[in-house]
């Protein structure tokens, strides 16, 4: 539930708030039903006066925002979805910095554009502020460096691809290094379910050297299959956080609170006189399908101590046990209808928290986004299967994990995340 009004057409909101302990790249978005399709911007943290980069110095810059594109109104889209109970209409293109590129129909000349001097390094921030689709993003001919994750700093990770999920920030540096010409910039999706149709077009910039004909055609990256879980599991595993780097925190050993967090798709029945053709799509936490309130807000009942609104007994492992990657499980029809809850886990304040994140099959196995409000965590491990803690915690990097507030939990896998719960609410 939404706790502040919102902002009325015309009319403007001044916001107020802290930095702590972060640097780098996130975004700001609608939090309006579909609203975020097309409401969103970069929200840019640089280092305090006196302090640099741990990095060289960039010539330049450039926020690069992914988006997602319908010819028609975004409301009506998500009306639909919640009246036929069906996933939402797909997207119709893809945008970079709201410009979808010489691929789509009547699009030649809206094109995103950059001009590089060659031998200068360029920032380029990539936010992906897609509503449904993880994004592979690439450039012709050139390799890039990831130095931060969701305004945490990492290892250098050199790569020609970068995987990015919604709610997901990269800072990488590009250093024009080619001969003078012209080269696209080209994002695609990362479709890792089974039969689950899809965006499946591509948005295209170009970057144009200092020096370029303007009638040369640019070169086209050769863009990873849109179901290559191998190269996207091989970014998002191999990046590592930046030890002893600025807003280093190294992980807390001692776990106080730990969690097995299966989550997935599901369905529910169609409510009576609605205009539901069949189930309809619900998504699921440890067999438990979330209701939100309808009177106040989890958090105002919580300082209000108003009784009635949630319950403290959100399981901190599934209620009922299974083998969550196996497809056999659709075969269980109970299964697909999860009981529905507003639900909630109290963990004490500066409490260690590690949850694992564990996909199921229902529905089909999918790599999906978790993203955890007000705080960032350490990933110590990911993989596929079901996670066995007599092997898999042999996995776990206690000496230089990433840090972020988003993860991608593998398609029919896990992700390991620990946090400190430092920040009431």
């Amino acid at each position: 539930m939404i706790t502040q009004c919102p902002i009325r057409p015309g009319c403007k909101y001044i916001y107020k708030f802290t930095i702590i302990d972060q640097e780098g790249t996130l975004w700001w978005h609608a939090h309006v039903s579909f609203l975020r399709a097309t409401v969103y911007g970069a929200l840019i943290i640089r280092p305090r006066d006196g302090h640099s980069y741990p990095f060289p110095m960039p010539y330049k810059e450039v926020p690069i925002l992914l988006g997602e594109w319908w010819n028609t109104n975004v409301f009506d889209v998500e009306k639909l979805a919640v009246a036929t109970g069906a996933a939402p209409n797909l997207s119709i293109a893809y945008t970079i910095n709201g410009w979808p590129g010489d691929l789509y129909p009547c699009s030649e000349n809206q094109m995103y554009k950059l001009k590089l001097l060659q031998g200068r390094t360029y920032l380029l921030r990539i936010i992906n502020a897609a509503l449904n689709h993880e994004l592979f993003f690439k450039i012709a001919n050139h390799k890039l460096t990831v130095v931060s994750i969701d305004a945490r700093y990492t290892e250098p990770y050199v790569t020609n691809v970068v995987v990015t999920a919604p709610g997901q920030t990269v800072d990488v540096l590009l250093t024009a290094d080619q001969p003078v010409g012209s080269y696209y910039m080209a994002a695609t999706a990362y479709a890792s379910a089974d039969g689950v149709l899809f965006d499946n077009t591509t948005t295209r910039g170009v970057l144009a050297y200092d020096g370029a004909p303007s009638s040369t055609t640019p070169l086209m990256p050769v863009l990873p299959d849109f179901n290559d879980t191998p190269t996207a599991h091989k970014f998002y595993s191999n990046l590592t956080g930046l030890v002893g780097g600025p807003h280093w925190e190294p992980v807390p050993l001692k776990v106080d609170h730990e969690m097995l967090v299966t989550i997935g798709l599901g369905l529910e029945p169609c409510p009576a006189n609605t205009s539901c053709k069949g189930p309809k799509l619900s998504a699921s936490m440890n067999n438990v399908s979330f209701v939100r309130p309808t009177s106040l807000s989890m958090l105002q009942a919580f300082f209000f101590n108003v009784n009635g609104v949630y319950t403290t007994d959100f399981p901190a492992k599934p209620t009922i046990e299974f083998d969550y990657t196996n497809a056999s499980i659709n075969n269980n029809i109970p299964m697909l209808f999860a009981p529905k809850g507003t639900k909630v886990t109290k963990v004490k304040f500066n409490s260690t928290v590690e949850i694992i994140f564990q996909n199921t099959a229902i529905l089909g196995v999918e790599n999906h986004p978790m993203h955890l409000h007000g705080f960032d965590f350490h990933v110590l491990a990911q993989g596929f299967g079901n996670y066995n803690p007599a092997t898999d915690r042999k996995k776990h990097n206690f000496i230089n994990p990433q840090m972020r507030n988003t993860i991608a939990v593998p398609a029919g896998g896990w992700a390991v995340t620990r946090f400190t719960a430092n920040n009431p609410g």
